[in-house]
């Protein structure tokens, strides 16, 4: 039976209801008039709100913000992004804000019954503000009825606020999903799976902890999304060792403070924190040793970012014609890239401290490998101070040695406090430009890595961008130093090890040889790490032990790179069956996206979309 040729609603089911699946539906819509102009019937499968989702949902906690600026927020395609379907350009976070801050309440669009402290919030988002979560989740949701409305006339959707579990049908025939609450599956033309973040069953190296409390009578938080942690059971006054002192460590922190209690007060310029009796102790460390990079607070003084130059699709095809080594054939070029970006700002936006003009410097820059040692030469043109340096940026702690932890918790505040300086005064707003050269080499990379080919990443990668270009907001730096001057907060130091022994948790780290913490508690501060072999997600476990999907090398669900649709144990892709997000060998993390960046998660919306309608044309 042909949709098209019959005028039989097709139907599309989205698993997944959170802001990646109101992006493919936007992209259904915008792609209909060329493609399908009929009707659709859409089904959205999730236990989360629409919109919003399990990360965005309005119910957590109003203390918990993003990291990104509200500027620096939108869930609308525009010029920047390379895809085949039009460009629907709408407001930045922002702009809505402002926009909906000067509305009439009795005629806004904004969801019903929200609360009075977000509109006030609404009304105080500034450009550069970093909103909470919860008024991202305002947003989403908004995005999400206008991507609803942009379907063809007469198409519905159907929101079931339950999880999907089994999924049947060869691509000869309809898909049945079938639901957690109720006996009849949903029949699909096409299912796609939009499922974003997902749990995963302990490993090993969780379990072990976790028993091992379970026998002592002491703490054990496995990796999880913080909102949804429960804290209640880390006792005030505890010593708990964390690891892990990127995002979801803010989040924790937080929590765990802020949200039973504590107060922030400022005095003579600094802020320092007033404990409200309940809070643990946080002895925290990770193999860098130091919380994540502060956002920056301001803007490009210099010329604008340009696309990746130098890690490109030719120069990638040079390389060889088989598997690509990160390090040897993938990295040098990122880091060219990158480093263009920022000697791009520095050289346009700052040229009192440059010898050189920027032209001549970027003819030569662009002629030399990036680890030559005529590119050394080549950046004598940039003072010390100027000149970027991965290693240092990477390992900062590496080869300091400190004799006390008090010596050593002295060292982390200062850098702290110089990072928080430093990204908020545009005197190095070269740091932006690489920053802006980060994502654009980001996105390049996620369709690389797609294909399957690079070796020897490990993870690192991601770990730098995060580190690097995806940290708090300043205020969350300077809300843990109050912590630490406080006492709330200790650093264990770089390469942090901890051990279960004589019945406690025992830990330190590589900066203070010696330096040894006794614990009673435990907490992952990281998100799970997805892998289809630990999956948590009931339908993919299903789909796994029969053996219609594939994991790649790093766990992640394979899918075809040119159209996301997936492949079974063979290889081979399924007709009927798409998926998409960080859980897939196609990832793409975040489902918006800074405005102007050509952002992944927007190509693979457009690509997936036409796909889906390409299919029922023709079926």
């Amino acid at each position: 039976m042909s949709p098209a040729t019959d005028r039989v609603v097709a139907r599309v089911v989205v698993v997944g209801a959170g802001p990646r699946a109101s992006g493919l539906v936007e992209r259904l819509g915008a792609n209909a008039p060329e493609l399908f102009p009929h009707p659709l019937e859409v089904h959205l499968v999730d236990p989360f709100p629409e919109g919003s989702g399990r990360v965005w949902r309005h119910g957590q906690s109003p203390l918990l913000r993003m990291n990104s600026m509200a500027e620096d927020v939108t869930a609308f395609t525009d010029d920047s992004v390379v895809l085949e379907g039009p460009v629907r350009p709408g407001p930045s976070l922002a702009e809505w804000a402002r926009d909906q801050a000067g509305s009439d309440p009795s005629t806004s669009d904004l969801p019903p019954g929200l609360p009075p402290d977000l509109r006030a919030e609404l009304a105080a988002t500034t450009p550069t503000s970093f909103p909470s979560r919860r008024v991202q989740g305002a947003y989403l949701r908004w995005f999400h009825g206008l991507a609803e409305a942009s379907l063809p006339a007469g198409s519905s959707v159907r929101v079931h606020r339950t999880s999907a579990v089994r999924l049947t049908g060869s691509s000869g025939e309809p898909q049945r999903v079938w639901l957690a609450d109720r006996a009849e599956p949903l029949v699909a033309d096409v299912v796609v799976l939009a499922l974003g973040h997902l749990d995963v069953e302990p490993s090993a190296a969780e379990a072990e902890p976790a028993s091992y409390a379970g026998r002592h009578g002491l703490l054990y938080l496995p990796p999880d999304y913080t909102a949804d942690t429960d804290l209640s059971a880390v006792p005030a006054g505890a010593d708990v060792v964390v690891r892990g002192l990127g995002l979801a460590f803010v989040d924790l922190f937080v929590l765990l403070a802020e949200e039973r209690g504590g107060r922030f007060t400022r005095e003579g310029g600094v802020l320092r924190y007033v404990p409200s009796g309940r809070e643990p102790r946080l002895h925290a460390g990770s193999r860098r040793g130091l919380p994540y990079h502060s956002k920056t607070g301001y803007r490009l003084r210099g010329a604008p970012p340009e696309p990746p130059r130098f890690f490109s699709a030719d120069a990638l095809a040079g390389a060889s014609s088989g598997d690509l080594d990160f390090r040897r054939d993938v990295w040098p070029l990122m880091a060219k890239d990158v480093a263009y970006g920022y000697y791009r700002e520095l050289f346009t936006g700052h040229p009192e401290r440059v010898r050189k003009p920027w032209d001549e410097f970027a003819g030569c820059f662009a002629e030399l490998d990036w680890h030559g040692p005529e590119m050394r030469e080549l950046e004598e043109a940039v003072a010390d101070e100027d000149r970027i340096d991965f290693e240092r940026l990477d390992r900062p702690l590496d080869g300091l040695v400190f004799a006390s932890s008090d010596a050593f918790q002295e060292h982390v505040r200062g850098y702290v406090e110089a990072d928080v300086a430093r990204r908020s005064d545009d005197r190095w707003s070269a740091d932006l430009g690489a920053f802006l050269a980060l994502l654009g080499v980001y996105g390049q990379y996620a369709r690389l890595a797609a294909t399957g080919r690079v070796r020897g990443d490990g993870g690192w990668w991601h770990g730098f961008f995060s580190w690097f270009a995806s940290g708090p907001p300043p205020d969350r730096l300077e809300q843990l130093l109050a912590l630490s001057r406080a006492g709330v907060v200790r650093f264990l130091g770089a390469d942090a090890w901890v051990r279960a022994e004589d019945g406690a948790f025992l830990a330190g780290g590589a900066s203070v040889p010696g330096h040894v913490v006794r614990a009673s508690g435990l907490i992952e501060a990281r998100l799970p790490v997805h892998e289809l072999g630990r999956t948590a997600d009931p339908l993919l476990r299903s789909l796994r032990d029969a053996g219609e999907v594939l994991a790649d090398e790093a766990g992640q669900v394979r899918v075809a790179a040119a159209d996301s649709r997936l492949l079974d144990a063979r290889g081979e892709p399924h007709a009927r069956r798409f998926a998409v997000g960080p859980y897939t060998s196609n990832r793409a993390y975040a489902a918006f996206a800074r405005p102007n960046t050509n952002a992944p998660a927007f190509r693979q919306n457009d690509e997936v979309a036409r796909e889906v309608l390409r299919f029922l044309t023709s079926g």
